[in-house]
């Protein structure tokens, strides 16, 4: 290698990671959007036939159904991005999640067209969930596949700061437009806001992505012609096993932080009374403090290993969790703020090396694939049904936040152990930077 060379890589190294974060961070919020909506006003505008805690079930229920599109977007677009290479894939899911939307920000409500409302909703959150499944694994590809195997810790950790990114921005805008249209009015127009300016986000995005180059692991296995005709047979016939591993791992990050960042609004609005305003700053806070975990983390697993930093968020969340509602339920600004903190802190540690961890338990010929399989498969038992969960356990208990804990130590213990058994996939020492495992 030239000294011209070497001297560029880095730099294109950190070119390839922001792009990755700053698609994920337009992902994400398009994502996040609606799962804030749901927890302030779908039930009300779409199932106001319902009484309240049906209608916030039903709510609930269409935010599932962007989770159970997930591992379908996960398999059709892991397919393409294995035959076709990770930059196309990463745009046509930037556009998709970008015009779907906008267009829940068009849609007319219950009070207009009756049940079709909720129809064309479930639809719409549908196609989210569709883009969303095959966005994360092209995202910490392009991170991790450029990086050299020493720091693909930390580069890969580039792309989940998207997340935080994504919960600030979503709960920032809402937070503005709530202040902006008080009352009714943010009933009548003001929820629509955040969804319409989306799309001027996507139009930053793709411009970003169409400047990024290919992967050099993916152009390997081009030049080798490793491609395999159908890649989802192929993960499913020789990694099953890591497919299921994968997705026991990555259940508590999932489903905790779907608690935390979504049925908190309405457990601290209805049950503890609390301001929305509240409530959304404590999860602006918790995911500012979120954000440079997440690569601290990612760094810690190149130095010690993905398997260590991991079983330590986990163990983590287990010890916290009750602590985590003491302090919610405390019902004050800064209760609240430390609760949700802690929890996102937790879910970092994990998330930070996961993008390294879930790509490096594949072949690079069936990693868009097999890392996206494990990831969207997960989110349907996790993070899809854990505001549904969560609503009915806290109504079963009379408004008591132990089962939330419980419920949250049970997923982390899944995680635990489904790591303990994936075992340590960061490359040795004296793997040259160059190399991706797996290949």
């Amino acid at each position: 290698m030239s000294e011209v060379t070497a001297s560029r890589k880095p730099t294109s190294i950190v070119q390839v990671a922001t792009a990755s974060w700053i698609g994920t961070s337009i992902e994400w919020f398009d994502f996040y959007l609606y799962g804030t909506a749901t927890a302030l006003v779908f039930n009300k505008l779409f199932f106001p036939q319902l009484n309240p805690l049906a209608g916030q079930l039903s709510a609930f229920a269409t935010l599932w159904v962007g989770f159970a599109a997930r591992p379908i977007g996960g398999i059709v677009f892991g397919h393409f991005g294995d035959k076709l290479g990770r930059k196309t894939i990463l745009v046509l899911t930037l556009l998709l999640m970008g015009v779907g939307t906008f267009l829940v920000g068009c849609l007319p409500t219950y009070q207009n067209i009756g049940v079709w409302a909720a129809v064309l909703l479930v639809i719409l959150r549908f196609v989210q969930g569709f883009a969303v499944g095959g966005e994360w694994g092209g995202a910490v590809l392009m991170a991790t596949e450029h990086s050299p195997a020493n720091r693909r810790g930390f580069f890969g950790s580039w792309p989940q700061m998207g997340v935080p990114i994504g919960v600030i921005l979503s709960s920032l805008v809402f937070s503005v437009v709530s202040y902006l249209f008080p009352g009714q009015s943010f009933l009548d127009i003001g929820w629509r806001i955040p969804f319409l300016l989306s799309f001027i986000l996507v139009g930053v995005g793709l411009f970003i992505r169409l400047r990024i180059t290919e992967t050099p692991d993916f152009e390997r296995v081009k030049e080798t012609q490793s491609i395999h005709q159908v890649p989802l047979l192929a993960v499913l016939r020789q990694n099953w096993k890591t497919v299921l591993l994968a997705g026991g791992a990555f259940f508590v990050v999932n489903g905790a932080f779907y608690i935390f960042i979504t049925y908190i609004l309405t457990y601290g609005t209805t049950i503890l009374h609390v301001q929305r305003q509240v409530v959304l700053n404590g999860t602006i806070i918790g995911a500012a403090i979120m954000l440079p975990v997440l690569p601290l983390a990612g760094a810690l697993s190149d130095r010690f290993g993905r398997l260590p930093v991991y079983l330590t968020g986990a163990a983590l969340t287990v010890v916290l969790a009750f602590p985590i509602f003491w302090f919610i339920d405390m019902k004050s600004p800064f209760g609240i703020a430390a609760g949700l903190t802690l929890g996102l802190v937790c879910i970092a540690v994990m998330y930070g090396p996961q993008a390294a961890f879930f790509s490096e338990m594949f072949g690079a010929n069936v990693r868009y694939s097999g890392a996206s399989l494990g990831y969207q498969s997960a989110s349907i038992f996790a993070g899809g049904l854990a505001p549904f969960i969560a609503a009915a356990l806290v109504s079963w208990s009379g408004g008591a936040s132990w089962p939330l804990a419980i419920y949250i130590i049970v997923m982390a213990l899944i995680t635990f152990v489904s790591t303990y058994f994936a075992g340590e996939t960061r490359p040795a020492p004296t793997t040259s930077a160059s190399v991706a495992t797996g290949d």
